[in-house]
């Protein structure tokens, strides 16, 4: 390759790496797995596989879409946190018209393709998903500490998606996976909140931790949800959905999602948030993988 190649060559590589830095990827291949367990249990193992694969790439796309318009409304405050200063748009690297276009583009490419390929009422709800996300729980977040709370609808609603294009339906199965998504978000984003609360003040989010610091609601409300989900995280196995393997591991995993929700509501120092963090990104999804699995077998 000549020296000139090279040098054309390195800024396309850079500007591809901002697109992709747009569209989350890390964050986002939960929200696919999600949304690909949700239809596997819906098949019931009948899964079609063109199906599957056109449910992947249209959420994805969809959720990636909502990503880049979340950091192009949130591209001032994000100059003021040092964990996001260097993204693409506040440090300068891509304007606020590539960034508009790029979301708008890969939406409406995720949107058409679960139209035209899965089924109207998937596309519909990931739509919901998508405007929730970015034009409800975005400006939200410098408004009200409630919007932690708003903010767990669309991040449980791809487990509906999933079932939707399985059924073509809004069952009561489709409805306790949601349930189980939005339940289990509430004490991984307080975790994230606590964590990051000195950086969320400084930029103007109105988290929880930052409204009231001692920490005690959201010690409070991190071990309510936990503990919801603890039985609600069953209900799997009560439905028909999956088997005694799923309900033990479920049971196992949601007493110890508890136990470190409740030592960081007594201790509520950065070390436990770590832990429960972490915990977390661990139980959903294994709690989805044993349920695919039992569920399927």
């Amino acid at each position: 390759m000549s020296k000139s190649a090279v040098l054309i060559s390195a800024p396309a590589q850079s500007r591809a790496a901002d697109y992709l830095e747009l569209a989350k990827p890390r964050l986002n291949l939960l929200v696919v797995a999600t949304t690909a367990a949700a239809f596997c249990l819906g098949a019931r193992g009948a899964v079609e596989l063109d199906i599957l694969l056109h449910l992947i790439v249209g959420t994805a796309l969809v959720a990636a879409g909502a990503s880049a318009f979340n950091m192009l409304l949130e591209r001032d405050v994000d100059a003021l946190m040092r964990r996001t200063q260097n993204r693409p748009l506040p440090a300068g690297r891509l304007g606020i018209l590539e960034a508009g276009a790029f979301a708008t583009a890969i939406s409406a490419m995720g949107l058409v393709q679960l139209a035209l390929f899965v089924n109207a009422l998937a596309a519909g709800i990931a739509l919901a998903t998508h405007v929730s996300y970015v034009l409800v729980y975005t400006p939200l977040k410098l408004r009200t500490s409630l919007a932690t709370v708003v903010g767990a609808v669309p991040g449980a609603l791809p487990a509906l998606i999933g079932w939707a294009a399985a059924t073509n339906s809004l069952s009561g199965e489709g409805w306790l996976l949601f349930a189980i998504v939005f339940l289990w978000q509430m004490p991984h984003f307080l975790a994230i909140a606590w964590l990051c609360r000195d950086e969320y003040a400084r930029a103007g989010f109105v988290m929880l931790p930052v409204v009231e610091p001692d920490g005690r609601s959201t010690a409070r409300q991190t071990v309510a949800y936990a503990a919801a989900l603890l039985p609600v995280s069953l209900t799997p196995a009560l439905a028909g959905l999956s088997g005694p393997v799923y309900f033990v591991t479920a049971l196992v995993l949601s007493t110890l999602f508890l136990w470190l929700s409740l030592r960081f509501a007594r201790h509520r120092t950065r070390l436990e948030a770590r832990r429960l963090f972490l915990g977390s990104i661990v139980y959903l999804p294994l709690l989805c993988g044993v349920l695919v699995l039992d569920g399927l077998l």
